[in-house]
């Protein structure tokens, strides 16, 4: 994994050295100065819109209750997205404007969900014992929780300063 993060963090910036080499020869070099700007403004203009939009998402689903795990990974896309757009270069302007629309959003974000579902889980949240989202420990798991004791899980309320002290 550490090998590809160098790779492309070695090839990504040549890639992108040679595309605006190519386009500046096309255009001319101002003009390929003016076309970087106005991609980076029109892609800050397109992150902040489609920023909002899934924030206003996530208060949705937050007032009704419900965990807002999609539009927490639109969310991280989205600000991957304007990472790419405020990076010179045409290539990662054209990853980060794929990443912003909707659909193309949705198709990683549901490779991404497939793939990382497993590893993350999420206990406490809204529901009963035998609700899917109810706290782990208590949904027929033994009472384990995520730190491998049994019982209920743990909270700030149930421990007093009495208790630390030694007589």
């Amino acid at each position: 994994m550490l090998a590809v993060l160098v790779l492309l963090l070695v090839s990504v910036p040549l890639l992108e050295l040679y595309v605006i080499v190519q386009v500046a020869g096309g255009l001319g070099a101002g003009q390929t100065i003016v076309l970087l700007l106005v991609v980076s403004v029109v892609g800050a203009w397109m992150v902040r819109r489609s920023g909002l939009g899934v924030l206003n998402q996530i208060r949705t689903r937050l007032a009704q209750g419900e965990l807002p795990g999609n539009e927490l990974v639109d969310g991280l896309l989205i600000l991957l997205a304007g990472a790419f757009m405020l990076t010179p270069g045409f290539l990662t302007d054209a990853v980060g404007l794929l990443l912003l629309f909707p659909p193309t959003r949705i198709a990683v974000r549901s490779v991404l969900v497939r793939r990382y579902s497993k590893r993350i889980s999420v206990a406490g949240w809204s529901g009963g014992p035998s609700e899917p989202g109810g706290p782990r420990g208590s949904s027929g798991q033994g009472g384990q929780s995520d730190a491998g004791r049994s019982g209920p899980p743990l909270d700030a309320e149930s421990f007093s300063d009495d208790d630390d002290r030694l007589a």
